[in-house]
């Protein structure tokens, strides 16, 4: 059934592109925009768990339609492409059609959506302060987690922001709160926490065994994870155009991790960032992760795990010199320790010193960006 639903939602979206005028135009008898994205970027070398190749390559770009659908919904419908191993890779990234008016603050959502556990997984990577996600979202989502399912969420009539929400995809389920507010005139905070259940026992797999993960990297999963995440925001008096500084700190926990592993055994990662906007269109920032996961492996009919850990560092420059263009220079430095019983290192090929020179270039109209 969720086949029919996606291909019934990304076809609305598609005929409404049919339809539209150029890009990002609106019309009073077709309330619809569409928009692109390109992610452009040049690496000299490519990072352990990394979604670039060395070299130039395209990252997460996509084309976007949305608009609304009669008075009681809106739709969007999203293409995203990129390059992997040299080859131009593309899927449908969102296609869902949501509530506009239902009451008491509740919110529903069907189709193929990013889940809004964590802070950054529901964003589009090319908002992003840095080239590549942080290692939890690598190493746990592949990136990004997307599924097909159904949201509902409840906003509470609170002077503070208050959300709770629930997902439910093929062969997962999600938990979620976020809380957040506002601390004189100059900041801000958000906290969330968030529960992701799966619904059978799973191993270290590949992209195209995850349902949801569509990247190369999402290898270190399990049955349960437990994510939070604090975002803390100034700017002078509230007005962030000329100087803002933002600090954002996640950590996720993986347990269960496969059927013959101890009770005990995690796999964890922790991102810390800070970027401070020192001028209208200039922003320099850093960001420390860190990864410790387990390996599964067979040997002689019994499964063996080896642990390793993968530490990243990550300095970046970046000029905007408007809303929709991005030009950042990036050094990024990888450390990696652990192998198996054969010698083999646990995270493979990481990068002692990676540059990576980033443009990104938006046309036309684009969805909202959260918090």
């Amino acid at each position: 059934m969720r086949f029919n639903v996606v291909h019934f939602l990304s076809t609305l979206g598609l005929s409404a592109v049919v339809g539209a005028s150029p890009l990002g135009a609106q019309t009073k008898s077709a309330a619809w925009e569409a928009g692109m994205v390109l992610d452009t970027a040049a690496t000299s070398q490519a990072l352990a768990l990394g979604a670039r190749d060395a070299g130039l390559g395209l990252g997460h770009s996509d084309v976007l339609v949305r608009g609304t659908v009669g008075a009681l919904f809106s739709a969007e419908a999203i293409v995203g492409f990129h390059t992997a191993d040299r080859k131009l890779e593309h899927h449908l990234e969102n296609a869902w059609l949501q509530t506009r008016a239902l009451p008491q603050g509740f919110q529903a959502r069907l189709g193929r959506f990013a889940s809004q556990v964590g802070y950054l997984n529901e964003l589009h990577t090319h908002t992003d302060d840095f080239t590549e996600r942080p290692l939890l979202y690598r190493g746990f989502f592949g990136g990004h987690w997307l599924g097909d399912g159904l949201r509902m969420n409840w906003t509470a009539p609170t002077p503070f922001y208050l959300r709770l929400g629930a997902e439910k995809f093929s062969s997962s389920s999600t938990l979620n709160l976020k809380v957040g507010n506002d601390w004189g005139p100059s900041h801000s905070w958000q906290w969330g926490v968030s529960q992701i259940t799966n619904g059978k026992d799973t191993e270290v797999v590949d992209h195209d065994a995850a349902e949801g993960h569509h990247s190369h990297a999402a290898q270190y999963i399990g049955r349960r994870v437990w994510l939070t995440d604090f975002v803390w925001k100034w700017a002078p008096n509230g007005n962030n155009r000329n100087e803002q500084v933002r600090l954002v700190w996640e950590h996720a926990q993986v347990s269960r991790l496969h059927p013959n592993a101890d009770a005990g055994m995690k796999n964890q990662s922790s991102s810390l960032g800070a970027v401070w906007r020192f001028r209208p269109a200039w922003e320099v920032g850093a960001r420390s992760d860190w990864l410790r996961a387990n390996q599964a492996e067979s040997s002689g009919g019994s499964v063996l795990f080896a642990s390793g850990r993968l530490q990243e560092n990550a300095l970046m420059l970046a000029y905007k010199p408007s809303h929709q263009q991005t030009w950042r220079l990036q050094w990024t430095q990888q450390r990696a320790l652990g192998a198996n019983d054969e010698g083999e290192p646990i995270f493979a090929s990481p990068a002692k010193r990676s540059f990576q020179l980033q443009y990104v270039i938006g046309l036309g109209a684009h969805g909202a960006h959260s918090y």
